[in-house]
């Protein structure tokens, strides 16, 4: 990638995009500090949540929350990403039935032992009730093409890329807000463009499941790898 904005070079030829002055608020070293320990101490506390309350989300927070994820990020600006969010019971049923057949086909045959195995002590399986009890699911998709102005269909740069970072800013705001969410990938998800009305050039990234945990849920004891395995400093 050229630069950490993921910018390349293909609109060379364009009308160069209009610039404006930027800055960041200037915090002490202590403010930072403090800052990033309490930012590591709420992010850390995220897990995946499986058992969702009905409960439903209040107006207008997973609007912002996308508008967030908007923010992301992305290669040349072109925004390759698409949120679609269900509430509707009834298309959750149907995701949750097309979600289904797909997790007992990979449970069943498709998945090599070796993934069973390591799945296995976090007692997942082929049955996703938490598609229906959650308030809210929302469909990411990524967009292979994009529509220039003159209406013709033109390749995106970086789009998984983009579509991961926006991902990860979502999940991050709704863990902000006070929402659970769970990752959920069903492979292949085609299913989702046909129960969503979306056209193929988007290709289904995630299913994000969000609300809030059900009473009794629980979750796997795990721990998460320390500072000084997951990175290196020179």
């Amino acid at each position: 990638m050229a630069n950490s904005d993921m910018a390349t070079d293909a609109n060379k030829s364009s009308t160069p995009v209009k610039r404006i002055s930027y800055s960041v608020p200037l915090l002490s070293p202590r403010d930072m500090q403090s800052r990033a320990k309490a930012v590591y101490k709420r992010l850390s506390a995220r897990r995946s949540v499986r058992d969702f309350s009905t409960d439903p989300i209040p107006e207008g927070v997973l609007e912002d929350a996308i508008r967030s994820a908007g923010t992301a990020p992305n290669g040349a600006n072109q925004q390759p990403w698409h949120f679609a969010v269900v509430r509707d019971p009834e298309i959750k049923r149907k995701i949750r039935l097309a979600a289904e057949e797909e997790e007992r086909a990979f449970y069943n045959g498709r998945a090599p032992k070796e993934w069973l195995n390591t799945l296995a002590p976090l007692g997942t399986d082929a049955e996703k009730p938490f598609l229906e009890t959650a308030p809210a699911l929302v469909a990411i998709f990524m967009k292979s093409k994009i529509k220039a102005p003159d209406a013709t269909l033109r390749k995106t740069y970086y789009p998984k890329e983009s579509v991961g970072i926006a991902t990860g800013f979502l999940i991050a705001a709704l863990q902000e807000i006070g929402l659970s969410t769970l990752t959920h990938t069903p492979s292949p998800m085609q299913f989702l463009n046909q129960i969503l009305d979306r056209p193929p050039e988007e290709k289904p990234f995630l299913l994000l499941v969000v609300g809030y945990p059900s009473k009794s849920c629980t979750v796997p004891a795990i721990q998460k790898l320390p500072l000084e395995q997951i990175s290196s400093f020179q």
